[in-house]
């Protein structure tokens, strides 16, 4: 069944003391949200700390990334395995910063998905345009490649383990925002080639978020499109207030 969620990446923010806080504050504030599914991916030096916390809750806590190896001699990598160890249940992969700073391609991105269903590990797979190729009208061609791409091989069951989160790279952290009419025919769209490639029951039932500037003032008119499901948020979710706003607008 298609889940309402609102997944918070802190992306590398917090020290550890208020990061903690903010994962209390959040759990407390959060108790009386019954129709969304809230998670949080703080980095990784939080991870079997919040969970821990969160143990008894209804937040999800999320790593904001994951190795395309399982294990051995990687110095500074962490598995999908030592993930799932510390009771974490999902992953975010192929974030257009991992694209950006860390040159992260549709093929790596794909190994990384197959070790996170492997582990039971639900990932949260990334996609979007930047604004040249929006601008340029190649925003479906680029979103339908990275699909293809970073699914491939995928069978119909592993798939229905995913997460899709649309997020235009032109409006992260720039304070722009896809209009509600431009969000919803890019989550059709992203809808459409699923129903193509895994079926309309598989299509219907999985959750696409939108990711880029989602914030208390626009969440309500960018989640009444039929198609958006959520969000994944950036900066909006370092503050327990403006994250549980988000939440709340279902």
């Amino acid at each position: 069944m298609r889940k309402n969620i609102v997944a918070g990446n802190w992306k590398m923010n917090k020290t550890f003391p208020d990061g903690i806080t903010l994962i209390e504050e959040i759990i407390e504030k959060s108790e009386d949200l019954n129709n969304v599914k809230l998670i949080i991916s703080p980095p990784y030096i939080f991870l079997k700390d919040a969970s821990n916390i969160a143990a008894h809750s209804k937040i999800g806590i999320a790593a904001q990334n994951c190795s395309n190896e399982e294990s051995g001699a990687f110095t500074g990598e962490i598995s999908a395995s030592m993930l799932k160890s510390a009771n974490v249940n999902y992953i975010i992969l192929g974030h257009s910063e991992r694209r950006a700073y860390y040159g992260e391609k549709d093929e790596l991105i794909n190994q990384k998905i197959k070790l996170c269903i492997k582990h039971n590990i639900t990932p949260i797979v990334c996609c979007g345009e930047v604004l040249q190729e929006r601008e340029s009208g190649e925003h479906f061609k680029v979103v339908s490649n990275q699909i293809k791409g970073m699914f491939f091989g995928i069978n119909p069951e592993e798939f229905t383990k995913v997460i899709i989160a649309y997020e235009p790279v032109w409006a992260i952290g720039t304070g722009k925002t896809a209009s509600p009419d431009q969000a919803q025919e890019i989550h059709q769209f992203i809808r459409k080639i699923i129903t193509d490639s895994y079926g309309s029951e598989i299509a219907n039932n999985l959750s696409i978020l939108y990711g880029g500037s989602c914030k208390p003032s626009n969440a309500k008119e960018l989640f009444a499109n039929p198609d958006v499901d959520g969000g994944l948020i950036g900066g909006a979710s370092l503050n327990a207030n403006d994250f549980l706003s988000i939440a709340k607008s279902f």
